[in-house]
């Protein structure tokens, strides 16, 4: 009985042997050259400056900031490390341990939510690969992880990771979200934001602070007690975490000069030249517009067309609300919201109308008083 229990093992493990033989050829020939890695272009949108280096414009359908990864704050590190691969450091690029945990999921439930996939892995799928659950994909995955991990560095990798992630709203890389999310840069950030980025590349879409925020906060604090439970963060620092607010919220990128139709023009251009490419290879325009001169420019145009427009006489409000005595501030500044701010005009809700004067609302500003010298340019 025990040769035939020992017979039977020895033939189950050579049948592994030969079937993970016969993968490895079969796959091994079809693996892409890794070197392409160490030469990899992101997709960075068009960005367009003044002379002065003052952002003008960004044109692109992905956001990213390339970052080196010593340019990466340590807890934002740990952050990533602690939610996506704990022995990300440890592993030869296939952490067996996670696909045996994810395997014995799927035999218990059928689910194969559970995908095992470490960093490296990810990095293969995200280059090279599609994101299609099958089975096939996932050995390829796994082949290509071990022959990363052989000609690349761990650190070569991890900065690979960290500048390709998407993590929702058109954010790719960490810096990028920083910004998307926080509107400053990844240097910036507190232990809880970087917990909240580390949460994201797992479902970016369910877990994301802006369109869900509840989610978003619970996935945070799970990356939160993983980093307690690798020893990254004292109890202390976890305990005050998980109590902070959900402070992100949408950031377009900063635009310091108004000059759209230059952009524009320097858009077209490039496309003319590039075509598509022209939105993903990074590239960087210095226009010859001065700050100060450009800033004059719109002022006084804006200040020519507000002098046209008195001289013209008043036409009439941008909308009509009905206004009641229950109303208060909140439901002032309710019925504003939907009007933007255009340069240094403000949207103002008229709530007081006497003979000589006029009393509005602004968002921000509050309650001010018109005089009939700020009245009289209207006509009757």
């Amino acid at each position: 009985m025990l040769r035939f229990v020992f017979n039977l093992i020895l033939v189950f493990f050579l049948m592994i042997l030969v079937s993970s033989v016969g993968l490895a050829w079969y796959i091994l020939p079809q693996l892409p050259d890794i070197e392409t890695l160490k030469d990899v272009r992101m997709q960075i949108p068009l960005r367009v400056y003044t002379d002065d280096y003052s952002l003008i414009s960004e044109f692109g359908e992905q956001r990213r900031i390339p970052i080196t990864l010593g340019e990466v704050p340590d807890q934002m590190i740990k952050a990533i490390l602690a939610a996506e691969d704990d022995r990300f450091y440890q592993h030869p690029g296939v952490d067996w341990q996670g696909i045996l945990r994810a395997a014995l999921h799927l035999i218990k439930t059928g689910d194969k939510t559970q995908g095992g996939s470490t960093i490296t892995m990810q990095v293969a799928r995200n280059f090279f690969l599609s994101r299609e659950k099958t089975y096939l994909r996932k050995l390829n995955e796994i082949f290509l992880a071990l022959k990363i991990e052989k000609e690349l560095s761990k650190e070569e990798i991890l900065e690979l990771y960290l500048n390709k992630i998407y993590l929702g709203q058109r954010a790719y890389g960490i810096a990028a979200a920083a910004q998307v999310y926080y509107g400053t840069d990844i240097n910036s950030l507190s232990l809880p934001q970087y917990a909240m980025l580390a949460g994201l590349p797992k479902a970016p879409s369910t877990t994301n602070p802006v369109s869900n925020p509840d989610r978003a906060i619970e996935r945070r604090n799970y990356v939160l007690q993983r980093m307690l439970e690798e020893g990254f963060i004292s109890h202390e620092e976890y305990l005050s975490s998980i109590n902070t607010p959900n402070l992100a919220s949408l950031h377009s990128p900063t635009i310091e000069v108004e000059a759209p139709y230059a952009a524009e023009m320097v858009r077209q251009q490039l496309l003319e030249e590039y075509g598509d490419k022209a939105y993903t290879s990074g590239f960087t325009v210095i226009t010859t517009i001065k700050d100060r001169n450009q800033n004059a420019a719109n002022h006084a145009l804006r200040k020519a067309l507000l002098e046209y427009d008195e001289r013209h006489g008043y036409r009439g409000a941008e909308h009509h609300f009905d206004i009641t005595n229950e109303m208060g501030e909140d439901d002032w500044k309710q019925l504003l919201e939907s009007f933007p701010v255009i340069s240094d005009l403000y949207p103002a809700l008229i709530i007081r109308v006497d003979e000589r004067t006029a009393t509005a609302y602004l968002n921000g500003i509050g309650l001010i008083n018109i005089e009939w010298a700020g009245l009289s340019w209207a006509r009757r």
